[in-house]
């Protein structure tokens, strides 16, 4: 046999196990897996000796800023996906709130066509809600293989280009506002009838406005006077309606970016009580507190926002038990001009792709979760969710041999200059960081080594089930 890729030697990670073997790769697929040295030359041989083999890692959560009328000043595809895969993953959701949005399969068509020659690596996409103004499009897009369906709730939306508008003012021209409730409800309904999740920005925007116009009403403008206008109440009271929306409408709810420990236990309970609901969080919600917000200020800016230790630590036992079934980066890039101004005026996202994998490898390095864990909430959970399980997310025979090569024992300081992003800016600038990627290999392709890019784009989309 002449095989493409074997991996030898390595401690090979599931969610379940970890044990010491060979991986032999062919067509780019895991052919076989097995402590004995099977006969055969190989186009290329890694000695993974004191190493970790895991299965590719998946981001569920990225704004690529891409399109045919992208913002690409702030990023693209191509630097997002060099950057996932310096970073340790080999597949992206991408959300559709880019430019053209994805809210039917034409634009769909056109988004794949647009970054597929960008792709670094392997990708899906999300489908975009907008109610009334494409229920009827969600069957084509889940028939098209969209990963799941995303509702910005409580946002309006430009009813020309179908862009997000943050700044909704009641009697705005060419826009839709907000939906209400029922308008919701019909979402739901219709998401439930393709089988596919409905994902939810979680935070009330009634309540924002008139806690963030008490607070401009004043002189505070510091990190606790920024929480103070994005309480924990803005998540729960969405998260609680749209639980029993979920429990109405039969519909499987997932809800993004989680920051707000106080809502693992509300989903937890109902979970319990046999609702489908599923959560993420992120690794800015993990390792950052408001402790940080005097230091790192606009560069932890993001929606939800960071909030206390509490919190943290609460959403790390949601991550432990399984009540938040993976974890995502939301890199969201915005440029250094943008992020450099004032708190209440800088937009909300950071750059997190690549640092989402060093920050978990730091968290087992600290004993916050173990490397099974770690591979369950980055590579098989999300796999499963949306549906491109097992072929992704797996070390399995007969599946896309997309594989992690760590070095468990590696330590060094963060520098944001290395980052892969348009934008060199993190809020772990500084940070000493303990378990390095060492390589990326997508389909048995080696496409990052060392945390710079190795070949060309090979990257392609995947069709969720």
């Amino acid at each position: 046999m002449h095989w493409q890729h074997v991996i030898k030697n390595g401690t090979v990670v599931t969610p379940s196990d970890s044990f010491k073997n060979n991986i032999y790769i062919h067509g780019g697929k895991i052919a076989a897996i097995t402590s004995e040295d099977l006969p055969g030359e190989a186009d290329e041989i890694t000695n993974a000796e004191g190493k970790v083999v895991v299965p590719g890692f998946i981001d569920t959560h990225v704004h690529s800023r891409d399109g045919f009328n992208g913002a690409h000043y702030k990023e693209d595809f191509f630097h997002s996906s060099m950057a996932g895969a310096c970073g340790g993953i080999t597949t992206i959701y991408e959300m559709p709130n880019c430019n053209p949005a994805i809210y039917n399969t034409e634009k769909l068509y056109q988004l794949i066509e647009c970054i597929t020659p960008k792709a670094h690596i392997d990708f899906g996409v999300w489908g975009l809600c907008l109610g009334n103004a494409n229920n009827s499009e969600l069957p084509a897009l889940a028939k098209a293989g969209v990963v799941g369906f995303k509702f910005f709730w409580g946002y309006a939306i430009d009813a020309s280009t179908y862009q997000l508008i943050y700044n909704y003012k009641p009697g705005m021209e060419n826009v839709i506002p907000p939906l209400d409730q029922s308008e919701v409800l019909k979402i739901f309904r219709e998401a439930a009838r393709t089988g596919k999740m409905v994902a939810i920005h979680a935070e009330n925007f009634d309540l924002i406005r008139l806690f963030t116009d008490e607070i401009l009403s004043g002189t505070d403008r510091s990190y606790q006077a920024f929480l103070k206008s994005r309480p924990p109440l803005a998540e729960i009271t969405i998260i609680e309606t749209a639980i029993a929306i979920a429990k109405h409408t039969g519909a499987h709810l997932h809800i993004l970016h989680l920051a707000a420990g106080e809502a693992v236990d509300i989903i937890r309970r109902a979970q319990l009580q046999g609702v489908h609901v599923t959560a993420e969080t992120c690794p800015h919600y993990l390792t950052l507190t408001d402790s940080d917000g005097a230091k790192l200020g606009s560069t932890m800016k993001g929606y939800p926002p960071v909030r206390t230790a509490r919190d943290r630590e609460l959403l790390w036992t949601g991550v432990r038990d399984g009540t938040i079934s993976c974890i995502c980066s939301d890199h969201a890039p915005h440029t250094i001009e943008e992020k450099n101004l004032p708190l209440f005026e800088a937009p909300a996202g950071m750059v997190a792709i690549e640092t989402m994998v060093p920050l978990m490898l730091d968290a087992v390095y600290k004993n916050k979760i173990s490397i099974s864990t770690m591979v369950k909430v980055l590579s098989e959970q999300p796999a499963k969710l949306y549906g491109t399980y097992p072929n992704k997310g797996s070390l399995h025979i007969g599946t896309d041999a997309d594989i992690v090569i760590i070095d468990p024992d590696a330590s060094y300081v963060f520098d944001q200059n290395s980052l892969h992003s348009r934008t060199k800016l993190s809020p772990y600038h500084g940070m000493q960081m303990h378990g390095r990627v060492e390589k990326t290999i997508l389909r048995g392709n080696t496409i990052a080594l060392n945390g710079e890019i190795v070949g060309k784009p090979i990257g392609q989309f995947i069709k969720a089930k």
